[in-house]
């Protein structure tokens, strides 16, 4: 009998694309779509019974939870803002390291006395005695952001979602902090906000991730071992 097909997820548009199909390529496994070139599906020249499925990086990041693919290539903050380190559906058998960017705490500059997460809750504290309600942290990050200030015992806030730009909400009036993902800090500044000194949740970058039960599947082992040269 032979194996079962596995479907690998890589990003459908943006420069993690690119940078995916350069690093396949470059390893000797190019991605071929099958179809038109907008076509939403392909194959993985190089390795029979790998099915390429071209979903949006949060896409691949909910399906890997989900079970509907075996493995994809996406930002490790989508894949821990969907599936927490605890949960061990998911491994991560490869840091492919392009797309680095940081998932971090920032607060207005202005908040001259808040330096790390141990002074939020004292702020929160305050705020609500001032205010009548807990402070707002503006993220699309709702699973981490929750995880990072339970574990630094922060707990009077409370979330807005946030899918646009986040840098934003504080001057909106929106939220007075927030949580997002920066590369170079320049647009945290340009919103005149600034990171909490213990403030960096995660340093991510493009992953391969997979399923716990496909990551020992031959075809996915010669699929990291050929990755990793590239690298």
């Amino acid at each position: 009998m032979s194996a079962p097909v596995l479907t690998l997820g890589i990003p459908s548009k943006g420069r993690l694309m690119e940078s995916t199909a350069e690093v396949f390529a470059k390893a000797g496994l190019p991605i071929e779509r099958v179809g038109n070139d907008r076509g939403y599906r392909g194959r993985l020249a190089g390795i029979d019974g790998v099915e390429v499925a071209y979903l949006s990086a949060s896409e691949i990041a909910g399906q890997l939870r989900d079970g509907k693919i075996s493995l994809g290539v996406t930002g490790e903050d989508l894949l821990r803002e969907n599936i927490p380190p605890t949960d061990d559906c998911a491994t991560v058998p490869l840091r492919l390291g392009f797309g680095p960017a940081n998932v971090v705490v920032a607060v207005p500059e202005c908040w001259l006395d808040v330096a790390a997460m141990a002074d939020l809750e004292e702020v929160a504290e305050q705020f609500y005695r001032s205010h009548g309600r807990r402070i707002r942290v503006a993220t699309k990050y709702v699973h981490l952001t929750r995880r990072w200030f339970a574990a630094h015992g922060v707990t009077g806030y409370r979330i807005v979602d946030s899918s646009g730009a986040t840098e934003g909400a504080p001057a909106a009036g929106l939220a007075e902090l927030i949580v997002d993902i920066t590369t170079t800090g320049s647009t945290l500044k340009a919103n005149h906000l600034r990171i909490l000194d213990d403030g960096i949740i995660l340093e991510s970058c493009a992953v391969l991730a997979a399923r716990r039960e496909a990551a020992a599947d031959s075809r996915v082992q010669v699929l990291i071992r050929a990755l990793s040269k590239a690298l």
